[in-house]
């Protein structure tokens, strides 16, 4: 099943932000997403799920053009790949860098500013509004090592808002983080889209899912469903993607 961009009620049409086509990702002699077609659409908020193993960190890496693709294509409106911006799992950081939480946040401007460049006004505005907006305004000067996992994802929040992104893609962002951190990273995410961003989440909580993402994609090496999150995620469909990445079907 593809999802595809709808009309609004309004009858304004949705432009797709990304378009997959048949596409296959992998290494070598694996394949970890196969034949996977539909569409991101702008302005959208998507939730990908799907069982440990399914492919969803892979398709993330393959829009981003880190992971070639095996067959298809992946097609991007815009200025290409200079619209996306991506927050990968906690784990590929290296947190004992000596690096201050406020030059960490930094970081996610140097593709406009240049790694090298001295921040002007307006760019230090910027910065210190994000820091604000995630609740480390106070943590600016603290060594990026001495923040909690919590405290750790707000800061990558805030590095991420520094991006000129027009689609953000964040991979398990919740995870290992408590219920307020949560609450209010997610908050972020809202905001984001109501400002017409794409936001496309791979997540493992459900039930945050049904209540926070209007599309979901479940994935199991293959589509299962993609579409609107209560068609998608059934009690049948779970199941076929559980037993898909089990290899029962396969």
């Amino acid at each position: 099943m593809a999802a595809l961009c709808m009309p609004e009620p309004s009858g304004h049409g949705r432009v797709p932000a990304i378009e997959l086509d048949e596409l296959s990702l992998g290494w070598r002699d694996k394949v970890a997403v196969r034949d996977l077609s539909g569409q991101f659409c702008k302005g959208s908020l998507t939730a990908i799920v799907g069982p440990n193993g399914a492919g969803k960190s892979t398709l993330l890496r393959g829009i981003m053009g880190w992971v070639s693709p095996l067959a298809g294509r992946i097609r991007l409106a815009g200025r290409s790949g200079n619209d996306l911006a991506f927050l990968p799992q906690q784990g590929d950081f290296d947190r004992s860098f000596p690096i201050s939480t406020r030059d960490f946040v930094a970081m996610g401007a140097w593709r406009r500013v240049g790694p090298w460049r001295a921040f002007g006004g307006h760019e230090r505005d910027r910065l210190e509004a994000a820091l604000q907006a995630v609740g480390l305004a106070d943590f600016g000067r603290r060594p990026l090592a001495t923040l909690s996992g919590g405290q750790l994802q707000r800061a990558l929040f805030a590095r991420l808002m520094l991006h000129d992104a027009a689609v953000f893609m964040l991979d398990e962002p919740f995870a290992a983080v408590d219920r307020a951190t949560t609450d209010d990273l997610m908050a972020l995410l809202a905001e984001w889209n109501e400002r017409d961003k794409t936001v496309i989440v791979v997540l493992h909580d459900l039930d945050l899912v049904r209540r926070h993402f209007p599309q979901t994609l479940l994935l199991a090496g293959q589509a299962v469903a993609w579409g609107a999150t209560a068609d998608v995620l059934t009690p049948e469909n779970l199941h076929m993607a559980r037993h898909l990445c089990a290899g029962d079907y396969l």
